[in-house]
């Protein structure tokens, strides 16, 4: 099961994510839950990074399957905003009765 935890602070504000562990929807190569997952990860990260002044740090643990990312401080309207698109998307993604035993969405306070 892939498992995503989103980080909020004090004030209820996306502030990153951690990403990890393969869906087991399918073979390596064939899990859709996974590339997916994986898009939506890379997409958010890419966005974050080419259209913000945000600062941020992030991690890649191809060994463990693991991505680590967090906006360093306050994130912005703009960060915060694509934050909040891939929080949506992977929430309607384990609310779906096809993907919901591969997907789990969490939340942690930073």
């Amino acid at each position: 099961m892939t498992k995503v935890c989103f980080y909020r602070d004090r004030e209820g504000e996306l502030t990153g994510f951690t990403a990890r562990d393969h869906a087991g929807y399918a073979e390596e190569g064939s899990d859709i839950v996974c590339a997916a997952v994986s898009a939506l990860v890379i997409h958010t990260v890419n966005a974050i990074e080419q259209f913000t002044d945000d600062a941020y740090e992030g991690q890649q643990d191809e060994q463990h399957t693991e991505i680590r990312f967090r906006i360093k401080g306050k994130p912005g309207e703009q960060a915060e905003l694509f934050l909040r698109a891939l929080e949506a998307t992977l929430t309607d993604m384990q609310n779906n009765r096809s993907y919901k035993d591969f997907i789990e969405v969490k939340y942690s306070e930073v």
